[in-house]
C-alpha cells in the first residue's frame, strides 16, 4: 500500500478540539443566553484574546518582560503597559546618592570663600608638596578658589594669602568669613597654632579657622600605607586578631604638645585595628611619652618595635626622627607628605568649616 493509499488526500484536516470558553457568569458553566458553539478552530494571535482561566474570574496573564533599555512608552519591550520591573544590583556595585560620587568631593555655592591651606615651615622646603596637595585638593573642591600660605619666610606668606584678591568673576560671601584657612597639620601643635591664630587675627578681613586633619580614619590609612612601604606591615587590612608570637608594635610618634598625643591616640586605635598589632601615641619632643609607649607595647608582647610619624612633614625635622630610630633600634615610616589622604582631609575640613558657618547664619 502506497503513502498515498493510506493517506488519501481527500481526508479534511481536522483541527485540535480547543478548550470552551469560561462561562460568562462565572459559575458551573451552564448560561443559556450562551449557544454552545462546539469545538472551534484555532484562531490567529491578532484575532483572538488570552482565555480567561477556567471557573474564575478574567485575570491577564503574565507577559513577557521588556527588553533591556526599552523606554517606558514602548509597547514592543513588553505587554505589561510599558512598565520594566527593578532590576537587581550586584552585590558590591552599589552607587551613592547624588551628583558626587565621592565621599570627599563637594560641592558650593559661587560665592563660597576661599580655601587657604596654612603650610608650616618654610617656601623652599615644603613648595612642592603644598601646591601638590592644593592641586589634588581642587578635584575634591571644584570651583573653590585655593591659596597656599607659608608661615616662614617673606615669599607667599599666610598673611599675603589671606589679604589675596579673589580675582574677576568670584563673587564674595556674604555675610560670613572670606577665607577658611585649614592648618597642614596632622593634629594641634602649639607655636604653629599660635602663628595661624597671631596671622588670622592681623587680617582685615573675616576669616574662620578650621581644624587639624586629624584624628580621622583616612589618616590611619595613610598611617598604615606608610608603613608597609617600610617594609613593616601588610598591605591589606588584618581581618582577625594577631595573636602570633614576636609581633611588632607600632609607635604612632605625634608631634609636640599633650592635645596632639591625645588626638594621635584616637588615631592609634583606629590604626591597631587595622593591623591587629598592638599600638601606641607617644610626642616627638617628650621622651618620657616615649618611654612609656615602649613599655606599653613590650607588655603587650611586642618584641618588634617600628615608628610610624603621623606628621606630614613640614612641621618638623627629618633629623629628629631619625635620631629616634637610631635610639629605638626600629624602623621608621616615612611621614604622611603627599598621600592622597591629605588632600581629602583638607576638602573635609573645609566642609565642615562650611557646615559650621550655614549653622550660623541661621
Amino acid at each position: 500500500m502506497s503513502v498515498t493509499d493510506r493517506f488519501p488526500e481527500s481526508a479534511p484536516f481536522s483541527p485540535l478540539p480547543q478548550r470552551r470558553p469560561a462561562p460568562a457568569d462565572g459559575g458551573n458553566g451552564t448560561n443559556p443566553s450562551s449557544p454552545d458553539l462546539g469545538p472551534q478552530p484555532f484562531a490567529p494571535e491578532s484575532q483572538s484574546a488570552a482565555q480567561p482561566p477556567r471557573g474564575g474570574a478574567s485575570q491577564p496573564l503574565p507577559q513577557r518582560l521588556p527588553a533591556r533599555g526599552a523606554g517606558a512608552g514602548d509597547a514592543s519591550a513588553g505587554g505589561n503597559g510599558g512598565q520594566s520591573l527593578p532590576r537587581r544590583r550586584a552585590p558590591g556595585r552599589s552607587r551613592r546618592a547624588g551628583k558626587h560620587r565621592s565621599l570627599h568631593r563637594i560641592s558650593v555655592a559661587s560665592d563660597a570663600p576661599a580655601l587657604i591651606i596654612a603650610v608650616p615651615g618654610w617656601i623652599d622646603d615644603a613648595a612642592d608638596l603644598a601646591r601638590y596637595i592644593a592641586e589634588a585638593t581642587m578635584e575634591s573642591c571644584p570651583g573653590v578658589e585655593i591659596r597656599v600660605g607659608f608661615l616662614t619666610g617673606n615669599t607667599e606668606t599666610l598673611a599675603e594669602a589671606l589679604e589675596a584678591d579673589p580675582g574677576e568673576g568670584h563673587a564674595r560671601f556674604e555675610d560670613g568669613p572670606e577665607a577658611v584657612v585649614v592648618p597642614l597639620l596632622a593634629g594641634p601643635h602649639p607655636d604653629i597654632d599660635q602663628a595661624i591664630s597671631a596671622t588670622i587675627s592681623s587680617a582685615e578681613a573675616p576669616v574662620m579657622l578650621a581644624s587639624a586633619l586629624g584624628p580621622h580614619p583616612l589618616l590611619a590609612g595613610a598611617l598604615h600605607d606608610r608603613l608597609f612601604e617600610a617594609g613593616v606591615a601588610r598591605a591589606g587590612r588584618s581581618m582577625g586578631l594577631n595573636i602570633s608570637a614576636g609581633s611588632t608594635g607600632v609607635i604612632v610618634v605625634a608631634d609636640r604638645g599633650p592635645q596632639a598625643v591625645i588626638d594621635a591616640g584616637v588615631t592609634t586605635v583606629l590604626l591597631a585595628s587595622r593591623l591587629s598589632v598592638p599600638a601606641a601615641p607617644a610626642s616627638l619632643g617628650d621622651p618620657a611619652s616615649v618611654d612609656a609607649a615602649v613599655q606599653r607595647l613590650r607588655e603587650a608582647g611586642a618584641t618588634r618595635l617600628a615608628i610610624a610619624p603621623c606628621v606630614i612633614g613640614p612641621e618638623t625635622d627629618p633629623a629628629e626622627f631619625a635620631a629616634l630610630s637610631a635610639t629605638l633600634n626600629a624602623p621608621c615610616a616615612a611621614p604622611l607628605g603627599g598621600h592622597p589622604a591629605i588632600a581629602q582631609l583638607v576638602s573635609v575640613r573645609y566642609g565642615e568649616a562650611l557646615a559650621r558657618i550655614a549653622v550660623a547664619s541661621h
